[in-house]
């Protein structure tokens, strides 16, 4: 995450966003800057994570009443997956929400996320999966992917209910390559939210350009995520790097993708939508105007993020409770 240039609680150095975002926004994005200032991405990664979860434990909003967690392990071959899963106390789940965080493949883990999670939960009704993959640079690509669909054909194996794949950022790209690796075997999803991903774009496109500078997630972040995921002589054009680098968007689940306005990512959202409905599927993108990347923190204080992220938990409801499939 970075901030525009110069010091970022000036309001000189906002540049063309200083009255493009609304003031509570910029609250959020300075508060954010304060715990994980922009200078941190030349610091270790170890010191990178410490500083991030002390943040995250900071903007942590604790758990709805009747939310319970339990956290388990998915054993692979090799080695043990972390989850934990969360339910409502009294309530047959209808559905599976299968979630994987943000945090540019580096970043992240059970709680950082864990309210996010918590809500979704109780704002569903549905028992969610949160999924703590291998993070990188220690695990490249294919590790984090490989993490991801061994905890959707866990959960496939464990329960009959129908499965939602949920992922925000690095966790959409994740969410989108197991949707499109698990679309025609037996047990698929039934449904993908994916929360501002980034699928592989095209650099070149709207968003990327226009808002190349954004505050908390540039153009040069992203390179930065990419480079420090890729194994040597990772190609683009692998789908489970590059969900969008696919030549084959047929039989993917109901899709809605959310993106924030102000966000470079945004027009992979656009793109991917785009390229579904041209295979015959189903898929819907919402832009939410005047925010940016990683609003999900921002939904206690911000208005337009809690009015988005409601929007979002009704589009996990909406896929996950269809009764046509």
């Amino acid at each position: 995450m970075t901030a525009v240039a110069g010091d970022p609680t000036d309001p000189a150095s906002r540049g063309k966003y200083a009255d493009r975002l609304d003031p509570e926004l910029w609250d959020y994005i300075d508060r954010v800057n304060s715990w994980y200032p922009p200078e941190i991405v030349a610091a270790p990664i170890v010191e990178q994570r410490m500083v991030y979860d002390r943040m995250c434990v900071a903007f942590h909003q604790g758990h709805p009443e009747g939310v319970t967690t339990s956290d388990g392990l998915v054993a692979t071959a090799a080695h043990t997956i972390p989850v934990r899963r969360y339910r409502m106390v009294g309530n047959a789940a209808a559905a599976i929400v299968v979630y994987y965080h943000g945090g540019g493949f580096v970043l992240g883990n059970l709680d950082s996320h864990d309210d996010i999670c918590a809500e979704i939960c109780a704002g569903t009704g549905f028992e969610v999966v949160s999924v703590d993959y291998r993070l990188a640079p220690e695990h490249l690509h294919p590790a984090s992917f490989d993490d991801a669909f061994a905890a959707f054909k866990w959960a496939a194996s464990t329960s009959a209910l129908p499965i939602v794949l949920c992922g925000e950022s690095a966790g959409g790209n994740l969410a989108a390559a197991v949707a499109q690796a698990t679309r025609r075997q037996e047990r698929d999803a039934v449904g993908q939210v994916l929360i501002y991903p980034g699928l592989g774009g095209d650099e070149t496109w709207r968003s990327y350009v226009e808002h190349a500078e954004a505050p908390l997630l540039s153009v040069s972040d992203i390179e930065f995520y990419r480079r420090i995921r890729s194994a040597p002589g990772q190609s683009q054009d692998d789908p489970t790097f590059s969900p969008l680098r696919d030549r084959d968007f047929s039989g993917l689940p109901p899709t809605i993708i959310v993106t924030a306005e102000c966000d470079p990512l945004s027009s992979d959202g656009e793109v991917y939508r785009d390229r579904i409905l041209a295979a015959g599927g189903q898929a819907w993108w919402r832009e939410e105007p005047r925010l940016v990347h990683s609003f999900l923190r921002a939904r206690p204080t911000v208005p337009r993020a809690a009015e988005a992220f409601a929007r979002i938990v009704a589009d996990v409801h909406a896929l996950g409770a269809a009764t046509e499939r």
